[in-house]
């Protein structure tokens, strides 16, 4: 039996918790991870855009101005977790990853603001990866079995990408023209306008 001080620290938290906490505590932060695209399309009101490539370039920074009580969110869980871990080693250990994401906050009858509908990055990964392996295996029938590499390549990719919890076809696409917003997060305009945790202006002017 794992004792009391072992026990894994509890990450995941449910739309209807978070619900609840939006109401309740003044200190909550909720940081979408999304890019600015995906962001636009939904979000949850009051949250804060933090695209993950944005986060990881600026993690210390970021977590120095977080408080507590700060809730990750993307589209299923997974960027939000890469998140978490990287907050991790900048010493923020009580980051919460909201289960189902936005769409799951929006189905738990979560308030969120709704923009111009777009297919979300995810979505866009498993569309592209499909479609490059049909084409390698097609390829390799009518054209050339050299091309279903093509296919092995792409599964290759997808096992690299479960193992090491990163996605290089996600980074990939969200640089793409129809994946970005008419004004991108800058540090500037998302990071420094985050507020300042309480406690931590405190031990600052200590």
């Amino acid at each position: 039996m794992t004792s009391p001080s072992t026990a894994p620290a509890v990450t995941a938290l449910a739309p209807e918790t978070l619900r609840t906490w939006i109401t309740e505590h003044e200190d909550l932060i909720v940081i979408d991870v999304r890019s600015a695209a995906e962001y636009e399309s939904m979000h949850i009101k009051g949250s804060y855009n933090v695209p993950l490539p944005l986060l990881s370039e600026h993690t210390d920074e970021l977590a120095a101005r977080l408080g507590s009580r700060v809730v990750l969110v993307c589209q299923s869980g997974v960027r939000a977790e890469q998140a978490r871990q990287r907050l991790g080693t900048s010493g923020m250990d009580g980051t919460y990853v909201l289960t189902g994401g936005a769409p799951g906050f929006a189905a738990a009858g979560g308030d969120v603001v709704k923009g111009a509908d777009r297919w979300d990055l995810e979505r866009q990964v498993r569309l592209a990866a499909g479609s490059l392996v049909v084409l390698g295996l097609a390829g390799g029938k009518f054209i050339s079995p050299k091309i279903r590499m093509l296919a092995g390549a792409i599964g290759t990719g997808l096992t690299f990408s479960a193992a090491t919890n990163t996605c290089a076809m996600g980074q990939a696409l969200s640089a793409m023209p129809w994946n970005r917003a008419a004004t991108d997060p800058t540090r500037e305009s998302a990071i420094l306008t985050l507020p300042v945790a309480t406690t931590k202006s405190s031990e600052a002017a200590a």
